[in-house]
């Protein structure tokens, strides 16, 4: 399969050159490219385990994850399967519905309690091994086959995001709530 992104979202990327006027504006574009619901990016500080979630929704009734700053990480992966295998920096892990998923990839009592979605893409952004960053498009209310044309859009996204969330992750002022 050939990566290759949509030019509406090399746009953004030839457009934007400072992390979060990107982050902005790529969120509801690959909303509106994979007709999701909801997309999400959380940006992680490793060496301090501090996170920060950029998040666009399609409509107002779905969860805005949006934190207010910089926020001190739980230790997700004792009960997501999902942050741990993120953590570990395994491939990203297309979920079609949290409601049949096997409990070793998905802990179906985590996600309705946190994020409420149905099918999502668990993408992670890692360099080196260390996981910097997780891009979330979503749905809610029903099941998704994620297709081949989805997966070509989401994997050149990492590595084009890839620079610009770890140098956000590394660099940006970190004022935690």
């Amino acid at each position: 399969m050939t990566l290759t992104m949509p030019a509406s979202l090399e746009t953004l990327f030839s457009q934007h050159q400072e992390p979060e006027a990107l982050f902005e504006a790529l969120l509801p574009a690959i909303c509106d490219i994979l007709h999701t619901d909801r997309c999400f990016l959380e940006v992680r500080k490793p060496s301090e385990r501090l996170y920060r979630v950029f998040c666009w929704r399609r409509r107002p009734e779905f969860p805005d994850l949006t934190t207010d700053g910089w926020q001190r990480e739980k230790l997700w992966e004792a009960e997501d399967p999902l942050y741990a295998a993120a953590l570990r920096a395994e491939p990203s892990i297309y979920v079609e519905d949290v409601e049949t998923a096997p409990p070793e990839v998905v802990n179906l009592d985590f996600e309705r309690k946190n994020f409420g979605h149905r099918a999502l893409v668990h993408a992670h952004i890692c360099q080196d091994g260390v996981l910097y960053g997780i891009l979330q498009p979503c749905m809610f209310g029903h099941p998704r086959v994620w297709s081949e044309f989805d997966r070509s859009v989401i994997e050149p996204v990492i590595e084009r995001l890839r620079p610009f969330v770890v140098r956000y992750g590394e660099t940006a002022r970190l004022a935690t709530v």
